[in-house]
């Protein structure tokens, strides 16, 4: 008795050792990085001259945002926005739930074991009784069970984690991605509110001296020196003087009202730029090869991560085609009487294993391999594009090819 109230424990965990041991293989075609569709060197002519990085350089690529963005109020108003930004807030908690989205898929691998327990009191009328009585009739019972546990001897459950750890890959280079955009638009924002507040104070200065020169040629046409026509000009110098004045007081509001939306919250007074003359926010650096720079960015690298869970996807399609083998199976103890529950002799168990072979399916499992074979190719097209759009960025001379940093990161120094 002992003996055979041991094989379904021992048949299911053999089983889990069996389907450990299997778990590494799957179906999935192996992967190839496509080739970027773009050229590997960096393009020649009078644009690009200042572009040759120096042999005691460091790459762009290794450059963090606070080697380049020097200015030490406008690296505070970007820390800011790490902080407080909305879309990188919603982009962290985003990777969250893929993580959480992965650990669920990942947890398939394994069997899961419950606990469990129950009663069934039963009353039997006297005219279905066998001894044409009625009667009352108990059960109890404890134990543990794994249900429909599949054994994944093809790799389906196998290629269904690679595809979601790979979309959570995706997801936390996309927040990377979120991150360096978010540095370089702050950036770009504090910079365009220097320059406008610097218009705006030359334009007080102009009107100023528009002004005084008016006076002046109205003193002259008071004294009939000059005609008319010349103080209508003078009148109109001034008057677009003030025109001016409104529309770069409008463009500094709106300036700082977009500075706010991207830090998250109001920037103190004493972190703005009051001029743009005396700035130096931006420290000049060299370039490493587009290539080598265009493959370390996170959309790249997400584009990639993509590109590789619909390649795993194919894997869990081709297993669909096999047959699939399920384990359930349960050990406890029942009796008819609570107090002999676990009493020896009341060991109970059950093992009940099954297999599902597709025979007719009207052509789903071919439709659903094409499907995924047609979402591999629409990943490798979407990868090609993003190298392709970035390297017509990249071709634009300098400054432009700040957007191409990839050390931007959360770990950045």
């Amino acid at each position: 008795m002992k003996k055979r109230a041991s094989f379904p424990v021992a048949s299911v965990l053999c089983a889990s050792l069996l389907a450990g041991a299997l778990s590494g293989c799957t179906m999935a075609p192996t992967y190839t990085r496509p080739d970027a569709p773009v050229t590997t060197g960096w393009p020649s002519g009078e644009a690009y001259k200042a572009e040759t990085a120096k042999a005691d350089q460091k790459p762009l690529a290794e450059v963090p945002w606070r080697e380049f963005f020097v200015e030490p109020r406008l690296q505070k108003v970007i820390e800011l926005a790490l902080a407080n930004n909305r879309d990188l807030r919603v982009a962290a908690l985003t990777i969250e739930k893929t993580r959480a989205q992965y650990r669920i898929q990942r947890a398939d691998l394994l069997p899961t074991i419950n606990g469990t327990a129950g009663a069934t009191i039963q009353r039997t009328p006297a005219d279905l009784s066998s001894t044409g009585r009625a009667r009352v009739s108990e059960q109890y019972n404890v134990g543990l069970g794994v249900s429909n546990y599949e054994l994944d001897l093809f790799g389906r459950v196998q290629s269904l984690k690679d595809q979601a750890l790979e979309q959570y890959l995706a997801t936390e280079q996309a927040r990377n991605s979120v991150q360096i955009s978010l540095v370089a638009e702050v950036a770009n924002a504090w910079l365009t509110l220097a320059a406008d507040r610097e218009r705006l104070k030359i334009t007080r200065e102009t009107l100023a001296s528009q002004q005084e020169y008016y006076q002046i040629i109205k003193h002259r046409y008071d004294a009939g020196i000059t005609s008319a026509l010349d103080l209508y000009q003078a009148q109109t110098a001034v008057d677009a003087a003030r025109v001016d004045i409104a529309r770069y007081t409008t463009l500094v509001a709106q300036d700082e009202n977009a500075l706010g939306l991207l830090v998250g919250r109001s920037v103190p007074a004493d972190l703005l730029p009051t001029e743009l003359g005396s700035l130096t926010a931006v420290q000049e650096l060299s370039v490493g090869l587009p290539s080598e720079v265009l493959l370390k960015r996170p959309d790249i690298l997400a584009a990639e991560h993509r590109l590789k869970g619909a390649n795993a996807n194919i894997g869990a399609a081709r297993a669909a085609f096999f047959p699939r083998i399920g384990l359930s199976a349960g050990f406890g103890t029942a009796s008819a009487k609570l107090t002999d529950l676990f009493q020896p002799g009341s060991v109970a168990w059950n093992f009940v294993p099954q297999i599902s072979v597709p025979l007719f399916d009207t052509g789903r499992n071919i439709a659903g391999l094409d499907v995924s074979k047609a979402d591999r190719d629409i990943a490798v097209a979407q990868y090609e594009k993003a190298i392709q759009t970035l390297s017509g960025r990249w071709l634009i001379p300098w400054p432009s090819v700040v957007l191409l940093m990839s050390s931007w990161l959360p770990n950045s120094r």
